[in-house]
């Protein structure tokens, strides 16, 4: 396309200006619209006889022009040309032919003046057929949404708590045939036309709508209470802003109140929202603070009593700081002694306090929610400073919502310290992580610091000073694992290494157990010295009781190969070896008392007696073999040891 374009340009340049103009009079001629072409050619002739400056004045001072001839362009284009230079007639509707000659008209205007735009909105040129079919579908959706718009709202006006499973199955049926952002959008929309007025709205109305939004929330998804939440939220923020003085500021505060008594938020919004309005402290905000605690006061005191006691004693001194700026001293006295009722756990204090419209629509939610997800887990977690920065640091307590902008979490530190500490090493180091493939900038981090190590403790407090977090840890225990098995010789600082993660959190260790298993299943496809390492390793992480014995369960024994069974014997005969008497008795108990683990015990014994000592006089000296058999009937014995309690 961007080809064909390039060469139209330079036909274009190739032909002469007054050729062009020749045809494109022609064609109007033709189509009858003479004047629109004189008109336009007359204008182009003056801009090209005036000089630079003027140019500009003309185009700044009369830009009615260009959208008069603009809007000629498009009344000819749009309608159907009569032969004989008439009114066209508004009741035939513009052929086929007509239109492409339209379109060709277009096509040489584009020829003749290529850097003249005829379309404020767009440079490329859009034929009629493209622009019908896009307004068709523009009017489809405004159809399709003002449709929608209708039925949530005769629902809505319909609600109460009688209907209310019906009215919340349909709104639930809408969800499933329409768009969510239309939905949360226009449901949005909705409520808050219904709720947020300059008058009180009665409590019992803001709580049936609130409660509807809770069913919809627990059963159709988190995003339906967390659009309106936030919606919600800064609308609250913006009138605070503004002192409107109506009764907005309640009936949004009202929202707030009622979303965290049918769990659709947590507490940790409604202090976030109680501190604020501490903070500042004016009259206004006396009032809001005892409406809100008010309605959800005690079961603040029953989620945090704590965070209640400190709202508190912020209030009771921002009360002794504030005496002599507030008239109304009466309504700071009435609010200390409702937040002291609270702490105290007294009801009788709070007049006008009624939980039983509360709980009976409680139990109307738990008989109307599908799931069992009507607790705390479906809950926002969410702070009063997140929801007002949604647009900026995104939102992250909706499970896969899509945004694009500055990175949500500032882990610009940790990237820098360890493309700092890359850059420290050499060349070859870097050149040597390239050819073992390690292609993140994490993975080359830890094998950077795995090469440039004096020994394993050092190497194990810089991996630390990386700050890894969660799944990055865990290519600390895959770099290791993989650098030991593709040493030419076994290297122990590896296994000391993972030693010490190990002993250091048990997260690697399972790490470790996990990725061993994956060498065990695959050691087909291994090298022999991968596997020589690889035995030592384990041996190793077996005798210091960095790993558990039941790791080899991985290992299916009735089912062993010759690869499996010469890493089996080679693992259990340097664990024989090596290890001293009371530590391997040790090591074998700890898999006697599980019942789990009978097969793998069953498969030991057999293995011992069967695979480890057969032959094991003529691969072995007369010594190494007797000691060998004096710890094999020790590891049986020691399998055997709460088997029989077991079985009693």
């Amino acid at each position: 396309g961007k080809r064909r374009k390039k060469q139209e340009g330079a036909a274009a340049a190739k032909l002469p200006q007054s050729f062009l103009r020749d045809g494109l009079g022609y064609v109007l001629g033709a189509l009858g619209s003479r004047a629109g072409l004189s008109s336009l050619c007359e204008s182009s002739d003056e801009e090209e006889a005036l000089p630079g400056p003027r140019e500009e004045e003309e185009d700044a001072a009369d830009p009615s022009e260009e959208d008069d001839v603009e809007g000629q362009w498009e009344s000819e284009s749009s309608s159907s040309f009569p032969e004989d230079g008439g009114v066209p007639e508004a009741s035939e509707p513009p052929g086929q032919e007509e239109e492409e000659e339209v379109g060709f008209l277009y096509d040489i205007l584009f020829y003749c003046f290529p850097g003249k735009s005829h379309n404020h909105s767009a440079t490329k040129y859009v034929p009629p057929q493209v622009r019908k079919a896009q307004e068709t579908v523009d009017d489809k959706k405004r159809e399709e949404l003002g449709r929608l718009k209708k039925m949530v709202n005769g629902l809505i006006n319909r609600l109460s708590e009688p209907n209310m499973s019906s009215i919340s199955g349909q709104i639930e049926e809408l969800y499933m045939a329409n768009s969510r952002k239309d939905m949360n959008e226009t449901l949005t929309d909705t409520l808050m036309n219904a709720c947020v007025t300059a008058v009180a709205m009665p409590a019992r109305l803001m709580m049936e709508h609130v409660l509807l939004v809770s069913i919809l929330h627990h059963n159709v998804g988190i995003e339906v209470g967390a659009h309106f939440l936030e919606a919600v939220v800064k609308k609250f923020d913006e009138l605070c802003k503004s002192d409107a003085e109506g009764k907005e500021c309640e009936n949004l505060l009202a929202l707030i109140a009622h979303l965290y008594n049918f769990h659709v938020v947590h507490s940790l919004l409604i202090f976030d929202i109680l501190k604020k309005l501490v903070s500042t402290f004016t009259e206004k905000e006396i009032e809001l603070v005892l409406f809100l605690l008010k309605n959800v006061g005690f079961s603040l005191r029953k989620d945090d009593a704590l965070a209640l006691k400190e709202l508190i004693t912020e209030a009771q001194r921002k009360a002794n700081t504030a005496e002599k700026k507030l008239q109304d001293q009466t309504r700071v006295r009435f609010m200390l002694e409702t937040m002291l009722a609270l702490r105290n756990n007294d009801m009788r204090k709070i007049p006008g306090y009624d939980p039983e419209p509360v709980e009976k629509l409680r139990k109307l939610q738990r008989t109307l929610v599908h799931s069992s997800g009507s607790g705390k887990e479906t809950q926002l977690r969410v702070s009063l400073e997140s929801l007002l920065s949604a647009d900026q640091v995104g939102r992250w307590w909706i499970v896969g919502s899509s945004w694009s902008g500055a990175p949500m979490i500032n882990d610009t530190n940790g990237k820098t310290q360890q493309k700092l500490h890359i850059g420290k090493v050499s060349s070859k180091i870097m050149e040597l992580a390239r050819k073992q493939r390690m292609n993140t900038d994490i993975r080359r981090s830890i094998f950077c610091v795995l090469m440039t190590s004096e020994d394993f403790l050092d190497a194990f407090e810089k991996l630390l000073k990386l700050g890894l977090k969660d799944q990055q840890e865990r290519e600390i225990v895959h770099v290791i694992l993989y650098c030991c098995l593709q040493e030419k010789t076994y290297n122990p600082f590896y296994a000391f290494l993972a030693n010490k993660f190990c002993e250091y959190e048990r997260r690697f260790q399972v790490t470790l157990q996990f990725s061993i298993w994956d060498k065990i299943r695959d050691l087909e496809n291994l090298s022999a010295a991968a596997i020589s390492n690889l035995v030592s390793l384990l041996a190793h992480l077996l005798r210091t009781k960095s790993l558990p014995l039941s790791v080899l369960k991985v290992i299916e024994f009735s089912e062993l190969d010759k690869p499996k069974v010469r890493f089996l014997r080679q693992v259990l005969s340097m664990l024989l070896i090596k290890t001293d008497a009371e530590e391997l008795t040790d090591i074998f108990v700890r898999i006697s008392d599980n019942p789990k683990l009978g097969m793998l015990r069953e498969g030991l014994k057999l293995f011992l007696t069967h695979f480890l000592l057969k032959n094991v006089q003529a691969q072995k000296s007369a010594e190494e073999a007797s000691l060998l058999k004096e710890k094999v009937e020790l590891a049986t014995k020691a399998l055997q040891a709460k088997e029989s309690k077991l079985k009693l």
